[in-house]
């Protein structure tokens, strides 16, 4: 999953070398959050328009969660 979330964003930023994930334990509900950092000036491109792209990159990867019968949850940071 931390995988996939990298490439997604990879491919979206300016400085593909700062992007990093950190992954929490899954809390009680069993929602597992994984927080991404990017670049200060590339926070812009990650989040989008009115937040279209990070609502986009949530989606995927909870379908991709779907899949593997797994909760969770992106902050972006």
């Amino acid at each position: 999953m931390t995988e996939l979330l990298v490439t997604i964003v990879s491919g979206l930023v300016s400085q593909p070398d700062s992007v990093t994930v950190t992954v929490d334990e899954p809390n009680e509900e069993g929602v597992t959050v994984y927080h991404l950092h990017v670049a200060e000036n590339d926070m812009g491109r990650v989040i989008g328009k009115q937040g279209r792209i990070a609502k986009a990159i949530r989606v995927v990867m909870r379908a991709a969660a779907n899949r593997n019968n797994e909760k969770i949850a992106v902050e972006i940071d």
